[in-house]
């Protein structure tokens, strides 16, 4: 009998364990099947975009390197267009360009958009040689690590769908601002970001909830710090990415400390589009040069990519991307 109630005891404890174990939340079981980033396929688009070499408006290579973006999305299953302009740059010349427009099941009716600048800069304006300024910028993170952030993405999609649209878009003509050579009057925040500029005043779409810029999101070293008109614009966005990195492991590319307010292809989305846009970009705190050491510079090539750093960026999205899909559950 005593040993019947001991046994009896035994199984009640057990039970009420178990009852008191806290059980796991949706949120993280649904990020236990979130897709693998692959930094290796991002690496190589942004390989492939380099061998073209600068991609400024009007050269070979950037006609070449456009051709080649459009068909790798259109490869990935999106629905490709181009928002075709003609672009002024700060000293008059005139320049025809586009903006690459690639989307995911395009009858969605919700949809958010994810997106970054694919030109490289005319002058390697920023270098300590004086005798490269007036050279292009190959743009190896200054532009290509974006494009293949995002290709990569669209990738991932096409093989697990989303329940919403997304929208990629390659804004054109963002780094044909005024180089440092010039008198400091003629610079203006209206000589850079042409292409967005241009979107912002013609969308091809107004279904969209908000966006996300990625600028340089692949350099060694890179920390991404909360940008100053994200937080202004966007505060709730910059908040659920930023954890959601904490989440995935990411904490130490994304601090949650201020960077400063930069002028990017964000700014016309959230002040002329009035598209609610957080721009994720490095912010180096401790270098004379914020942008970091190879920002504009002849040293931006595939030498100072980070497999690391695309890796960190692309996984951090694609929790993003997935998680923000149970909240329409």
């Amino acid at each position: 009998m005593l040993q019947r109630i001991i046994l009896l005891c035994i199984i009640l404890v057990f039970m009420a364990c178990q009852s008191n174990k806290p059980t796991q939340p949706t949120s993280e079981r649904i990020l236990d099947t979130i897709p693998e980033f692959l930094a290796d396929s991002a690496y190589l688009i942004l390989k492939n975009q380099c061998e073209f070499g600068p991609r400024t408006l009007g050269s070979d290579a950037h006609e070449k390197c456009g051709q080649y973006i459009v068909r790798e999305f259109e490869r990935f299953g999106c629905k490709t267009s181009l928002q075709k302009a003609t672009f002024t740059r700060y000293d008059g010349k005139k320049f025809e360009g586009y903006n690459i427009i690639a989307q995911t099941d395009s009858k969605a009716q919700k949809r958010i958009m994810i997106c970054t600048h694919w030109d490289s800069r005319p002058w390697c304006d920023a270098d300590f040689d004086s005798t490269k300024w007036h050279q292009p910028v190959l743009a190896a993170n200054d532009g290509a690590s974006g494009v293949g952030v995002m290709i990569e993405l669209a990738r991932i999609l096409q093989e697990k769908p989303l329940s919403y649209g997304v929208d990629f878009v390659c804004f054109d003509a963002e780094d044909m601002g005024t180089p440092m050579w010039e008198n400091s009057t003629t610079d203006n925040a209206d000589t850079w970001c042409l292409g967005s500029q241009y979107w912002a005043n013609h969308p091809h779409n107004n279904s969209i909830s908000f966006a996300i810029l990625l600028d340089m999101v692949g350099g060694k070293g890179a920390t991404f710090y909360q940008e100053g008109y994200s937080l202004r614009y966007a505060p709730h966005i910059v908040n659920k990415v930023w954890n959601i990195a904490a989440q995935t492991g990411y904490r130490d590319f994304f601090p949650t400390e201020k960077g400063g307010f930069i002028t990017d292809d964000h700014v016309p989305m959230n002040i002329t589009a009035k598209i609610p846009t957080i721009d994720i970009i490095p912010y180096y705190p401790m270098l004379s040069n914020a942008f970091g050491p190879v920002w504009h510079t002849s040293q931006d090539n595939m030498e100072n990519i980070s497999p690391l750093t695309l890796k960190a960026v692309g996984q951090t999205l694609i929790q993003f991307l997935y998680t923000e899909q149970t909240h329409d559950n």
